[in-house]
């Protein structure tokens, strides 16, 4: 599997932290070359010296995934510093968890911006170099949330449908040229929940977290697995759980 993936260049939003850390370091230990997006440039050049000191090859730029330009930027980064890329992982995402009727339009919007516009802005920004070589891999993080829809997840759950959608259009729109991949986690050991506002939503979340959530390699393997695989296969669904979450 290392022989498949060796060399290939990877883009990660979301990269600083959580999930889009662990895909980092894994990529890169298995000889991936990433570049990684985030809006938190410290903890983001803190991982690129982690996976230099080790031996890996690894760039960062500051990047918001609700501005069009930073992905754009991103990727201009990734072909100015290794002259391709292979595949994006679009990453980045937010919860704010609430029912609907207390009209947290704040939070529909950073979600709606993040997890859904954001997607779309990676996928815009990476498609014109995929289609150029006529080879490319896009991997969309998205989540369990949006497979059972429980109360206070509406929002939530319905921009990571909206991807699941958008994902399985593209699937069946491309030429297989450019592949693409959906891999939605569940609970997984990650600081993601310290960001939901509301405290009620946020204890029960993290109180899940610890009692069942499992680590955020999981994830990484499964983009390893997918990338991994000769140009005629293409990995669809994957959907990664801890085996007691319901």
């Amino acid at each position: 599997m290392q022989d498949e993936i060796k060399n290939k260049v990877v883009l990660i939003t979301g990269a600083s932290s959580g999930i889009g850390r662990s895909i980092a370091l894994e990529l890169a230990k298995n000889g991936i070359k990433v570049v990684l997006g985030a809006r938190r440039i410290e903890q983001l050049e803190n991982i690129v010296e982690e996976i230099k000191n080790k031996g890996g090859e690894a760039s960062c730029r500051v990047t918001d995934v609700k501005n069009k330009a930073d992905l754009v930027n991103l990727v201009a980064l990734a072909i100015e510093r290794y002259e391709r890329l292979d595949v994006i992982v679009n990453n980045a995402g937010v919860s704010q968890l609430s029912k609907i009727d207390e009209l947290d339009t704040e939070g529909w919007e950073e979600m709606i911006d993040i997890n859904l516009k954001g997607v779309l802005y990676g996928m815009a920004a990476a498609i014109p170099v995929f289609k150029e070589k006529r080879s490319g891999h896009i991997i969309n993080i998205i989540s369990t949330a949006g497979i059972k829809i429980t109360p206070t997840m509406g929002v939530y759950a319905g921009t990571k449908n909206a991807v699941r959608t958008i994902t399985e259009a593209f699937r069946q729109e491309s030429d297989g040229s450019i592949r693409i991949t959906g891999i939605s986690p569940g609970f997984i050991n990650t600081d993601f929940a310290n960001n939901i506002r509301n405290e009620e939503m946020r204890a029960a979340i993290i109180e899940s977290r610890d009692q069942i959530g499992i680590s955020p390699i999981a994830i990484a393997d499964a983009v390893i697995y997918a990338i991994s695989q000769p140009k005629d296969i293409e990995i669809g669904d994957i959907v990664i759980r801890p085996a007691i979450q319901n």
